[in-house]
């Protein structure tokens, strides 16, 4: 599932094209590209920036003892996961800059995410808790509110967010359950996306 690179010569970067990039190579991003992939879709999986006061401290975040072991031991299956069906994930590569590329038809638009390598093009983004600060940017940049309707105005542009919700810290079944819901909405928006184009072209 790893995209093929495209070269620019003139600065040694790379563009890839993807359907879905996750932002952020954590539980949540882990499952997520298990279930993209049981979805049929294409994903990059990369980390999100770096804080410049350094990796924060591990912390239960209010999970209990029991749920944290829980969540390592499907962690543990996850990771296992992405090995034996060889998922791209890019624990080393950081999101860095996001932006949504101009079209002419609104459904041809797709976003671009800049990286230290060069640039991952996709129709949808999804962002983990550990990607939040990014979001709530991206959100300004495109003048969404965060009151009623957000999700749905997220969704119409291909963003969606997975880990974080009502709780402060979902339980590990309501972020799989999260990561179920998003697979089968972009799911959705990719067959709409191929019929609106056989559509174009018959």
């Amino acid at each position: 599932m790893t995209a093929a690179p495209t070269a620019v010569p003139a600065t040694g970067l790379t563009t890839e094209a993807t359907t879905t990039i996750v932002i952020g190579s954590g539980f949540s991003g882990l499952a997520m590209a298990a279930e993209l992939n049981r979805q049929g879709i294409k994903a990059i999986v990369v980390d999100c920036p770096s804080h410049a006061s350094g990796p924060a401290a591990p912390s239960t975040g209010g999970i209990s003892l029991d749920a944290m072991g829980e969540r390592t031991d499907i962690m543990r299956l996850l990771e296992h996961y992405a090995r034996r069906h060889e998922l791209d994930i890019r624990p080393a590569t950081r999101a860095l800059h996001i932006q949504h590329t101009p079209a002419a038809n609104p459904a041809a638009r797709q976003w671009e995410v800049q990286t230290a390598t060069g640039t991952l093009t996709a129709y949808s983004i999804v962002f983990t808790r550990g990607a939040l600060n990014q979001l709530r940017r991206m959100l300004h940049t495109t003048g969404i509110g965060t009151g009623r309707g957000l999700g749905a105005a997220m969704h119409s542009l291909g963003l969606y967010l997975v880990g974080a919700g009502d709780l402060v810290t979902p339980t590990t079944a309501e972020i799989l359950r999260q990561a179920k819901r998003t697979g089968h909405s972009i799911s959705v928006r990719v067959a709409s996306r191929h019929a609106a184009a056989m559509s174009a072209t018959a």
